[in-house]
């Protein structure tokens, strides 16, 4: 029999670690969240039984302090990272950690296939499934012979620090000319050999498609295929905005081969965008964690936290099948993603006031746990005018 874990310690504090920490919370389980600087909105929720900062320093400091708490009051609890940065600790230092903790995300050399955009593009060849053309230049010079359909994407295949450049997710360039530019400013900022050229593929706002799951050793126990209707910023999203359940059976069997490939275990989000030339669903990325609209789940019947929970307790995860027409929205990022698009005539009124129409899970606020909602606003402030103060990337 499995040993039951003694609640969950959330690597992170933001909207995605909130989701995990409200579903474990609402059945029960005890959660302990590690927050980031200015990261506070799980550590704000009621079903947080406590929190703390993260320790100063590097990778090998942040490992140090999760073996203290696991050979402390947190021995034997899950580990539950809420973001690429906390998958990959817990990746690289698995065997480690897995003496303390119960860890629900999968080791590196799982992992790695997802959070390295490099890898996910040779995965998905060697898996038959579609995506755009990809090239590593490595230089300015190599950037500008290559022959590629214009526009395209200059995005790094990892995201080893917060720049400019990561912030954005990815920059459009329109010409050989205007890329050597872009790319010479982001080797400023990173390595060239993690910069990729990524042919665009073109599409609107029903081009956004996601599969999300959780699996064991490759195996899909349970899934929901989603769109991504809106995204914040609008050309590259860091984030969406705007999510609804529907029925999305030609991305179900591309994404069973890329998770079976590399027999993934733990939950994960599978981003694609339909290639309106050919009506293809071309794969984007891969987020070996919780994402962003987990949330939408629970509303929609397939509540991720709390089927991951029974699955890393030994116990059956139950058959489930998402509710289709279930929204997600976080009003405040959709709320000046809905009003550009609005202005720019590329939103029509009436498709927007249909958009909020219908059942819908809230990203943040809850009428059980409200203050995270409540202090969503000035956090989001703070944030930006700690980052503008700092001349950081917003």
């Amino acid at each position: 029999m499995t040993p039951r874990p003694g609640g969950a310690l959330v690597l992170g504090a933001d909207y995605r670690a909130l989701g995990v920490v409200r579903s474990l919370g609402r059945r029960g389980v005890p959660a302990c969240v590690l927050r980031e600087p200015g990261e506070p909105l799980a550590a704000l929720s009621r079903y947080a039984g406590h929190h703390l900062p993260w320790p100063p320093g590097g990778e090998e400091d942040r490992v140090a302090f999760l073996l203290r708490l696991g050979r402390g009051d947190l021995a034997g609890w899950a580990l539950v990272p809420s973001s690429d940065e906390a998958a990959a600790l817990v990746a690289r230092h698995h065997a480690c950690l897995a003496e303390h903790f119960v860890l629900t995300s999968p080791a590196w050399e799982t992992l790695r296939w997802a959070y390295d955009k490099r890898l996910t593009h040779a995965l998905a060849q060697r898996a038959g499934v579609a995506a755009p053309r990809t090239e590593r230049p490595g230089t300015v010079e190599a950037a500008r012979a290559l022959t590629l359909d214009y526009p395209v994407a200059l995005k790094p295949a990892v995201k080893a620090s917060f720049n400019a450049l990561t912030a954005a997710k990815a920059w459009r360039a329109d010409d050989p000319g205007e890329l050597a530019a872009r790319f010479a400013r982001a080797a400023e900022l990173l390595d060239p050999d993690l910069l990729l050229v990524q042919e665009l593929v073109p599409g609107g706002r029903d081009a956004h498609l996601s599969f999300a799951a959780l699996c064991d050793q490759g195996e899909v126990l349970a899934s929901l295929t989603a769109r991504r209707t809106r995204q914040y910023p609008a050309d590259f999203g860091r984030a969406s905005t705007l999510v609804e359940t529907i029925e999305c059976p030609e991305i179900v069997g591309p994404s069973r081969r890329l998770l079976e490939a590399i027999a993934y275990s733990g939950v994960v989000e599978v981003e694609y965008k339909r290639d309106p030339r050919d009506g293809v669903p071309k794969l984007l990325d891969m987020n070996p964690r919780v994402w962003g609209w987990h949330s939408l789940g629970a509303r929609a019947g397939v509540d991720f936290p709390d089927l991951l929970w029974r699955w890393i307790c030994g116990e059956p995860v139950p058959p489930a099948r998402a509710l289709p027409g279930v929204r997600w929205l976080r009003i405040t990022t959709d709320t000046p993603t809905a009003v550009r698009e609005l202005v720019g005539g590329r939103l029509p009124a009436g498709e927007y006031l249909r958009s909020l129409r219908g059942p819908r899970a809230a990203a943040i606020f809850a009428w059980d746990d409200p203050l995270p909602g409540l202090l969503e606003v000035p956090v989001l402030a703070l944030t930006l005018a700690r980052r503008m103060a700092t001349g950081g990337a917003v």
